[in-house]
C-alpha cells in the first residue's frame, strides 16, 4: 500500500509540475517580464490544501524558468519565490484548517513573495527601479490571485476535485 501511495504522489506532482510549466509557455507573453500576469499561479492554491502539492508547484515553476528571458535570474530568484509563497501558503491552509477566509490570505502571501524576489531578479537583470518593479509584480500576482481565491471558493465543491485536493492520507 505504501508503494502505491508513494507512485501516486510522484504522478500527481509530475502532472502538477507539467501543468504548471506547459500553461507557463503557452501564455508566456504576460508571464514573464516587468508587468506580468501568470495565471497559472493560481496552481499555488493547491499547497494550501496539501503540502505534498509543494513539490510540484516548485518544480513547475522551475521549469518554466528556463524558458524565461531572465533565464539565470529566474531560475534562482523566480523558483525561490514560488518556494516562499507555496510554503507560507501551506501554513495559512494548515491554521485556518483549510477554511474559506485562509483563501484570502494567499494572495498578499503570493504578492509579496513574487513582488521582492521576482522584482529583484527584474532589477538585476535589466537594472529597473526595484521598488516600481516590485510594486508592478506584486500588483499582477495580487489580481492573479484574487481571482485564483474566487476560482477556488467553487472548485473545490465538485466532488472530483475535493477528492484530488485531499486525496487520502
Amino acid at each position: 500500500m505504501k508503494n502505491k501511495q508513494t507512485i501516486y504522489l510522484i504522478a500527481v506532482n509530475a502532472i502538477v509540475a507539467a501543468l504548471y510549466a506547459a500553461l507557463t509557455l503557452v501564455i508566456s507573453p504576460i508571464a514573464y517580464g516587468e508587468i506580468q500576469f501568470r495565471m497559472t499561479e493560481i496552481l499555488i492554491f493547491l499547497a494550501f490544501y496539501d503540502k505534498r502539492f509543494l513539490p510540484g508547484l516548485i518544480l513547475g515553476c522551475f521549469i518554466a524558468n528556463l524558458f524565461s528571458p531572465m533565464i539565470a535570474y529566474d531560475l534562482l530568484f523566480g523558483t525561490l519565490a514560488t518556494a516562499a509563497a507555496v510554503i507560507g501558503i501551506r501554513l495559512v491552509g494548515a491554521a485556518t484548517k483549510r477554511k474559506i477566509y485562509g483563501l484570502f490570505i494567499v494572495p498578499f502571501i503570493g504578492a509579496a513573495a513574487n513582488g521582492l524576489l521576482v522584482g529583484l531578479a527584474l532589477h538585476l537583470a535589466f537594472e529597473l527601479p526595484y521598488w516600481a518593479t516590485v510594486l508592478s509584480v506584486a500588483i499582477g500576482e495580487f489580481a492573479v490571485l484574487v481571482v485564483g481565491s474566487i476560482v477556488f471558493l467553487f472548485i473545490p465543491k465538485i466532488p472530483a476535485v475535493k477528492k484530488f485536493l485531499c486525496w487520502e492520507r
